[in-house]
């Protein structure tokens, strides 16, 4: 007879074998994941198995794939259908037709659009627009705080709420986790505001049934009565970001849209919601949006872990290799998965200026870390990399060209690429992108430039521990 002992060891080397096969088997990871996975898996085996099952995979269940695939399904109908005039988005008809593939829908001219002066502009803009919603208020954070903005927000809610308006809030219930418990959250919901945590994570062994838990909800998504929207990267909260105070003060971008590619959010925002609640917003998305004429062409898209694999870095890519002149990004967390890299660089290559801002000091270490390691690959295709010292620079902002641009909450992290929910507007307009243009200059301004000689001199030590978290982070 087998001993519990022995019967123990047979069942976990059972397991570690079946999950270095699954590491194997796995369809659509990059080798360089691969290779990572399997390397942790072989060197530590108990570890590398509980790390491989809880954040091996992206996996979501699959009754959650079925209600964001059947909201999805139905709501894809009311997106809204205008023709484009001839060359309004030439020559960047590949990104366009790359947003379009993954969100759904097609580009839609007659937008309007300006970027908040601020991250307390932009909450006072959404403040007002909240105040004269007569019809439906929707609203979706990453991380809200009950600090001034956060609080202002929150009172715009419960008054809209109170006047018959339909409003329905939503936050991530981990990047919330405090709001959501707060007296704040409470008073939306006496308010009559309907209110969701979404991705909760369920306790115990529960979560099987549910998602990876470090799968979050990180869009900012703001629509009011189906014709204003705002997207970009700030969270709910005051630039001094109390949780992380000595990072602040967090700088942002906010971009407030009205036209049709509002209802384009809406549906964004519609398909989660309706996939968390069960609440069917086909009649609520029925929205007559008229375009202006002569408004800017726009297309909104949301990425997910339910997105085709890649589906992010391909919008980038696509962005990238459209440009002929001149490029600007700004991102706070760089861990760029080969095919993004490998696009950054080609631009360079072929005559692009590019130029790249990041944080001079990242909330995240190990990101910032990984993101030094790229520095010398990226300075030798000829890419001019800056620090921002005014705080963290959290917006994440891609111009090209001075005429095309993307701006939303994704990050060129793997967390962005590959596992969070994230939501991002491309827009055409050479006006629009003069002010997000303006709001890079006024960074670039307050950044130091890395040349090459800073970027060699660092030591071999720094290099062993900044080239190993590359590694680290191609694990997940």
């Amino acid at each position: 007879m087998i001993g519990w002992k022995t019967g123990a060891v047979v069942a976990g080397i059972t397991i570690h074998l079946i999950v270095l096969l699954r590491a194997m088997l796995v369809e659509g990871r990059e080798p360089q994941a691969r290779a990572a996975w399997l390397l942790l898996l072989l060197a530590l085996p108990g570890i590398g198995t509980a790390l491989y099952v809880l954040f091996g995979e992206p996996w979501v269940s699959k009754r959650f794939r079925n209600r964001v695939a059947q909201a999805s399904t139905q709501l894809a109908p009311f997106a809204p259908k205008f023709g484009l005039a001839d060359g309004t988005i030439a020559p960047f008809e590949n990104p366009f037709s790359t947003c379009a593939a993954v969100a759904g829908w097609s580009a839609a001219g007659g937008n309007e659009a300006a970027v908040a002066h601020n991250s307390d502009a932009a909450i006072d803009m959404i403040v007002a627009d909240i105040e004269g919603a007569t019809r439906a208020v929707h609203i979706s954070f990453y991380i809200w705080l009950g600090d001034h903005n956060g609080t202002k927000v929150a009172d715009a809610v419960c008054r809209a709420a109170r006047r018959g308006v339909t409003c329905r809030i939503a936050a991530d219930a981990i990047g919330s986790h405090a709001f959501i418990r707060s007296a704040h959250w409470a008073a939306m919901r006496d308010a009559g505001a309907h209110l969701c945590a979404t991705l909760a994570v369920p306790f115990g062994l529960a979560f099987l049934a549910g998602h990876r838990l470090d799968l979050r909800n990180h869009r900012k998504i703001t629509v009011i009565d189906g014709r204003i929207t705002y997207c970009g990267s700030q969270n709910c909260a005051d630039p001094a970001f109390l949780p992380k105070r000595r990072f602040a003060p967090w700088v942002d971008i906010l971009i407030r849209y009205e036209g049709p590619v509002a209802h384009q959010a809406d549906l964004i925002f519609a398909a989660l919601w309706t996939a968390e609640t069960g609440e069917d917003l086909r009649a609520a998305t029925t929205v007559s949006v008229s375009p202006v004429h002569g408004g800017l062409t726009a297309i909104a898209v949301g990425t997910g872990p339910l997105s085709p694999r890649g589906a992010m870095t391909d919008i980038f890519a696509a962005c990238l290799a459209s440009a002929r002149q001149r490029i600007v990004i700004t991102t706070p967390y760089f861990a760029p998965d080969p095919p993004l890299l490998a696009a950054i660089v080609a631009a360079a290559r072929r005559g692009v200026a590019v130029t790249i801002i990041f944080p001079r000091r990242n909330d995240s270490r190990i990101v910032g870390a990984i993101s030094r390691a790229y520095y010398p690959v990226l300075a030798k295709a000829g890419v001019r990399i800056f620090e921002y010292r005014g705080g963290l620079l959290h917006a994440k902002t891609l111009v090209i060209d001075g005429e095309l641009a993307l701006v939303g909450s994704s990050n060129m992290d793997r967390r962005s690429l590959d596992l969070n929910f994230e939501n991002n507007i491309l827009f055409r307009s050479a006006e629009l992108a003069a002010q997000v243009g303006a709001h890079q200059d006024r960074w670039l301004a307050d950044a130091i430039e890395i040349e090459r000689g800073g970027i060699a001199a660092r030591s071999p030590a720094r290099r062993l521990l900044d080239n190993s978290l590359t590694i680290v982070g191609a694990l997940f």
